[in-house]
């Protein structure tokens, strides 16, 4: 199963942070990096494909992209990767290896998976795993809680097992969350992540737009679901409607 990475706009970038937040608990991890792609003022240079991926496209400002795509700031010395669509199962493996190539490609300082973690009683509290004793150090000193047993799954599951046994820099940052869509828990993860990689992030405004934003985002993931199991029914049976 393959893989790829394409670029769209090659910009300079020196031992860059690398933010990952493809969907998962409470959309936290999506809701982040697609705000920090609009309030940061981030380029779109690639965009990620698969033939695992559903054959689907989105308009964004009159333009067909792909709904798995990577943005970058020279000014902040960033690059996030995000998806409007859940990452199907089989996929998941082949596409952390590559997230860690284009890290290592990239001379990535650390890669950041940002997501939700479920609890019934959401309280302020980040929780952390690590890839290596100095981020862990660092985790520590900015106040987020090591988990010391447990199990987590999807992109950042095993992209954070990986860049473990590899020995490269990498944190999983969580929320926690209640919520099947939480922009509060999105805003405080944010504030955290400024706080470890020494990038202003205004969250207010996700605070105050976060109705209107997680119904855009519900719209969308339902809009994604809708069309690529349309798509399916085409197939079985071609005269579908």
């Amino acid at each position: 199963m393959r893989v790829e990475i394409r670029d769209v706009e090659k910009i300079k970038l020196k031992n860059p942070v690398i933010i990952e937040g493809f969907p998962g608990i409470g959309m936290v991890g999506t809701i982040c990096a697609t705000y920090l792609t609009e309030k940061l003022g981030m380029k779109l240079v690639g965009y990620i494909t698969s033939t695992h991926f559903p054959p689907i496209s989105t308009i964004h400002d009159y333009k067909p992209v792909s709904p798995a795509r990577i943005y970058a700031s020279e000014k902040y010395n960033v690059i996030v990767l995000f998806s409007e669509f859940v990452i199907p199962s089989e996929i998941v493996f082949p596409l952390s290896e590559r997230i860690i190539e284009y890290a290592k490609d990239s001379k990535a300082k650390a890669i950041y998976s940002l997501a939700g973690i479920a609890v019934e009683q959401p309280s302020q509290k980040m929780h952390g795993i690590a890839s290596t004793d100095a981020m862990a150090d660092l985790l520590k000193s900015k106040d987020v809680e090591l988990i010391k047993e447990g199990a987590t799954q999807g992109v950042s599951g095993v992209l954070i097992a990986e860049c473990a046994a590899d020995g490269f820099p990498a944190a999983n940052i969580m929320a926690e969350t209640g919520a099947a869509m939480d922009p509060k828990a999105a805003a405080r993860l944010l504030e955290k992540l400024s706080e470890i990689i020494g990038v202003p992030i205004d969250t207010k405004p996700l605070l105050q737009e976060g109705e209107k934003i997680e119904t855009k985002m519900r719209q969308a993931l339902t809009k994604m679901k809708t069309m690529n199991n349309n798509y399916q029914k085409m197939e079985d049976n071609p005269m579908y409607a």
